[in-house]
């Protein structure tokens, strides 16, 4: 017997629409039997010049230097739990505008001159798909478990149920903002294997 479920027609949107830092994993271009044969038979590089292909670096750092630091931002927050599954349907909270890049928010700013043990605060708002979601509070859970295993240790994490988007928004919040209740979801077995489930989708 099937669940009924809350909301079983949510607005759906397409996951290249939405924003992403992420690099998307490009074709393969399929060689052709010339360069096949070119790339076996092509000379050893020592029988090709005493600099063959040397590039010289200079002291300027790149632009695109992939390992250069750079603050965690709502970018980066949001690319974080937007894979995480919807509890209820077989979609993520991203694809469902469960979470919103808008609807992230960092205190301080973001930046690099900024010392690596200032208290932070990420406050991520979540929009239920109906008003009356009874899923919510997991959703929250998920949201911030996420967060919590993936973010520095000087990140304070709030996730809060966005003003107007569900109709109890104040008891839910009061329940994600209660650590000692949280803690004591966290060690429910039959909660703890919701939200592994909903975090399975995370890379």
């Amino acid at each position: 017997m099937e669940m009924e479920k809350d909301n079983a027609n949510p607005t759906i949107l397409n996951t290249s629409q939405l924003p992403t830092r992420q690099r998307k994993k490009g074709r393969k271009v399929q060689k052709g039997a010339k360069s096949k044969i070119s790339d076996i038979m092509r000379k050893p590089q020592y029988l090709s010049g005493p600099f063959y292909n040397i590039e010289w670096s200079d002291d300027t750092v790149s632009d695109d230097d992939d390992f250069a630091a750079e603050p965690i931002d709502e970018q980066e927050v949001y690319d974080l739990i937007s894979t995480i599954s919807d509890p209820e349907h077989p979609l993520s909270l991203g694809q469902l505008a469960v979470v919103n890049l808008p609807d992230i928010h960092i205190t301080p700013s973001p930046s690099l001159a900024a010392d690596p043990n200032t208290l932070t605060r990420v406050l991520v708002e979540i929009t239920p798909t109906i008003t009356h979601c009874s899923l919510a509070t997991v959703i929250g859970l998920g949201v911030r478990v996420r967060l919590e295993q993936a973010l520095p240790p000087n990140y304070r994490v709030d996730v809060m149920i966005k003003e107007g988007s569900h109709s109890q928004d104040d008891q839910v919040n009061k329940q994600l903002a209660d650590k000692e209740r949280v803690a004591a979801a966290l060690e429910n077995d039959t909660l703890r294997g919701v939200l592994d489930k909903m975090l399975e989708t995370c890379v």
